[in-house]
Order: C-alpha cells, then sequence, then structure tokens
C-alpha cells in the first residue's frame, strides 16, 4: 500500500459524533431573533477546516447538540457545514438533553448502528457534564473540547472525565486517525 493514501477518502470505521454550540460554532457570536432562533453565527477557528477534512477522509460525521432544529440548519448552511453531516440529532426532536442516553442512541439509530458500535464512535464536545458523561456512560470514546471560556474545564466527579482533551478543534483531525488506526 501507497503510503501517502492513508488519508484517502475510503470509508473509515470509526465514526464521530459532534456537539455544535462551542464545538463548532462560537456560542459568543450568535444572533437569535424573537422566538431564540439562532440565526447566524461564526465558526470556532479552524472547525470549518476540520469538519471538511474529516468528511473528505472519509469518516461519518453526525451533530448530537442541544437546542432547536431551525438553529442548527441556519449556522451549519450558513458557514457552509450543513451537507458534511450524514445525521443531525437535535434535543428539541429527540424530546431529550445530554447527557440522556437518548440522545446517542438517537444518533447510533440513524446510522443503523447499534449499541455494540458504541467502541468505534468518539463524541467531541464542550461540555464535561453532557457531552463528556453522556459518551462515557454509552461506552462512546469522549473527547472534550476546552476552547471555549463559558463551560467548567473541571470534572464535577468521575462521570465527567474525558479520554481526550483536545484545545483547538485541528487537534481533533490527528486524534481521530490515531483513533481510527487503532480500530483496523
Amino acid at each position: 500500500m501507497n503510503p501517502n493514501t492513508t488519508n484517502s477518502s475510503a470509508p473509515k470505521k470509526l465514526i464521530v459524533f459532534l456537539d455544535c454550540g462551542d464545538t463548532i460554532i462560537d456560542e459568543g457570536t450568535e444572533i437569535r431573533d424573537d422566538h431564540d432562533i439562532v440565526i447566524q453565527a461564526n465558526v470556532i477557528p479552524g472547525a470549518d477546516v476540520m469538519v471538511k477534512t474529516l468528511a473528505e477522509r472519509g469518516y461519518t460525521l453526525a451533530i448530537v447538540a442541544d437546542g432547536n432544529a431551525q438553529s442548527f440548519k441556519n449556522i451549519l448552511t450558513q458557514n457552509g457545514l450543513y451537507d458534511y453531516f450524514t445525521t443531525m440529532v437535535y434535543s428539541e426532536t429527540v424530546k431529550a438533553s445530554k447527557p440522556s442516553p437518548r440522545m446517542f442512541k438517537a444518533a447510533i439509530g440513524a446510522l443503523d448502528l447499534s449499541e455494540q458500535d458504541c467502541y468505534r464512535i468518539v463524541m467531541v464536545g464542550n461540555n464535561l457534564s453532557r457531552d463528556v458523561k453522556g459518551a462515557n456512560q454509552m461506552g462512546i470514546t469522549s473527547v472534550f473540547l476546552s476552547w471555549t471560556p463559558r463551560y467548567p474545564k473541571l470534572h464535577a466527579d468521575e462521570s465527567e472525565i474525558p479520554q481526550y482533551t483536545i484545545s483547538h478543534p485541528l487537534e481533533l483531525i490527528e486524534l481521530v486517525e490515531q483513533l481510527n488506526d487503532k480500530l483496523a
């Protein structure tokens, strides 16, 4: 095998679940309408490149986020990222919020996976008590993006300890490649 083809777009075994606010989109830039729907927001520096690179390398990407579906559609479309995701699971439609297993199970089901596939899923998020705790409860690899100043960076208990911590979205690309290689 040619060593230069390791980043090809062939489908990868590892599945990537991503939170949206302060993981892809900078919550500090959100503009909301009278119905509390986000109508405009900017990406975190490097998050757009991270999403596009992972998708181009053949990773299945899913949004698993708390909030209103229309908010995410608005900001992901506006930033040219909407079409990179195979599925999107929102607390509004699931009628639960992370860390509820229902959020993660909905994404697993939407991708035609089962809970036996949790070992090959990573959940990337900015919130220890929601993203990390929820992933850990499901046996999903947890990745904490510590970029934001808006949320605690210290875990409240052992259920909130992430398996990996990154400080910038672009760091996720190499981590995902390493985790995928371990599955091969």
